[in-house]
């Protein structure tokens, strides 16, 4: 039994982080309302317009249309390949799978700074060299090797006497997968898709290096460079900030109930 006590103190330490996040939250709406250029709160003056002024003056339907496109590829190849990687090396246990499983670790440990420089040259040297698919190949390299990782430890976690009376009844390794482990993963792999999407949403640094092209730039880069246009106006600068996470926060209330069933699943069985 929890105490009164432990209660009490459990609740001031969520009311204070609720606070830490939501007092930022607040100023930082409150001064895109703002109908002065610093942003200082009016609340008798509430100006929705700038939302409108922000968005026309970025151009921010292209860009939000660029990463929206990004976004959604990356995820679609994550959650193909990363459910059949993951199956070969914690199911069919295919040959060499401990050292290959090693391999998309070490793509996780090593941090993308370590990496940028040849990726740049290598993208650089292809035909996609500053384009919109060279950002959906990094961004999917990276992303599978976390995928790997989740989807390994969420197909370990289904218990063996399912798969062996499965193969008993004469099903086979791509109908176990489609009937058995997938269904039952199901959670998890919502999970990834929707930390996929987020990561990759609000991606600044790949972005920013891999495309020089201003009409195939990423949402995250063109607020960056609409920050430094408007860097006195930060009424703007607030609104626009918001545009660009508001699909995020709408992608995280909708899907909230799934999202938290797959990480207290993969914490509970990975």
């Amino acid at each position: 039994m929890i105490s009164r006590r432990e209660r009490v103190l459990n609740l001031a330490v969520l009311v204070f982080m609720s606070l830490v996040v939501l007092v930022p939250v607040s100023l930082l709406v409150l001064a895109s309302l703002s109908p002065t250029p610093n942003g200082r709160p009016a609340f008798g003056d509430l100006r929705w317009d700038n939302f409108v002024v922000a968005w026309q003056q970025s151009d921010f339907g292209s860009h939000l249309l660029v990463s929206l496109t990004v976004s959604l590829a990356v995820v679609g190849i994550t959650l193909v390949i990363t459910p059949l990687a993951a199956y070969g090396l914690a199911v069919l246990k295919a040959p060499g799978h401990k050292w290959v499983f090693l391999v998309f670790l070490a793509g996780i440990m090593i941090p993308l700074e370590g990496i940028i420089v040849p990726l740049y040259f290598t993208m650089r040297a292809t035909p996609f060299s500053s384009t919109v698919v060279a950002l959906i190949i990094a961004h999917s390299g990276l992303s599978v090797s976390f995928g790997v990782f989740w989807m390994r430890a969420a197909f370990r976690s289904v218990p063996g006497g399912i798969l062996e009376s499965a193969m008993i009844d004469g099903a086979g390794p791509l109908r176990i997968l489609r009937s058995i482990m997938l269904p039952l993963s199901a959670p998890a792999l919502i999970t990834l898709g929707l930390l996929t999407f987020m990561w990759t949403w609000n991606d600044y640094f790949l972005a920013f290096v891999l495309v020089n092209n201003p009409d195939q730039l990423p949402v995250t880069v063109a607020l960056g460079s609409f920050s430094n246009k408007y860097t006195t106006q930060y009424n703007l600068m607030s609104a626009a900030a918001i545009l660009v996470a508001l699909p995020i926060v709408v992608l995280y209330v909708v899907f909230q109930r799934r999202f938290i069933e797959g990480v207290l699943a993969g914490a509970v069985k990975g």
